[in-house]
């Protein structure tokens, strides 16, 4: 709760409303629940945004920013591409909580929303592009690379969902020494 005294920015409207989307997709983006979760009243809101809509455009950018290319920046600068795998395995899978609710698996039900569409698209593109250029730099062909970056992602973003599902899942490090030994080429 932030008390009265405390201006909330655009980003702090931005992130509240992907935690709401996480939890309940774009439907869940209303500005009096947000102003209540806050701790603000819907003045905070008014003085950021003109609607709704704004702030759904803004949370979306929020996610593509965070999630995208400027969230694999790290990753991307490291040098030796078996390494920049393992860490990026590792980082998702240790990232995947059980039971939590997940931004990108919520959009998923929104993708006929054209907003949504084009952050997930934007987002997948970035993630894909990254792991193309490892396993390009690991020694795969071009089209080998493509394929085994499809099929990572794909596992990725099904660890994910079955952490939604599944508290009793195995430990966080085991399935990230797991993934690497799947998605590391020999």
């Amino acid at each position: 709760m932030v008390s009265e005294s405390t201006r909330l920015s655009a980003q702090d409207w931005a992130r509240a409303a992907l935690k709401a989307i996480a939890d309940g997709g774009v439907a869940a983006v209303a500005v009096e629940p947000l102003a209540r979760t806050l701790g603000v009243t819907k003045g905070s809101f008014y003085a950021h945004y003109r609607n709704r809509d704004e702030l759904i455009a803004a949370a979306l950018a929020e996610w593509v920013r965070g999630h995208g290319e400027g969230g694999l920046t790290a990753f991307a600068a490291i040098a030796d591409p078996a390494q920049r795998l393992r860490e990026l395995l590792t980082a998702v899978v240790q990232a995947v909580q059980p039971l939590a609710p997940s931004v990108h698996l919520s959009l998923l039900g929104e993708r006929n929303d054209p907003r949504v569409r084009n952050a997930v698209s934007r987002v997948n593109s970035a993630r894909l592009e990254i792991l193309v250029r490892t396993y390009r730099e690991l020694g795969l062909s071009p089209s080998r690379a493509e394929s085994r970056a499809r099929v990572a992602y794909a596992a990725i973003l099904g660890l994910s969902h079955l952490a939604q599902t599944d508290p009793d899942g195995p430990d966080s490090a085991v399935l990230a020494d797991e993934a690497a030994a799947i998605f590391l080429p020999a």
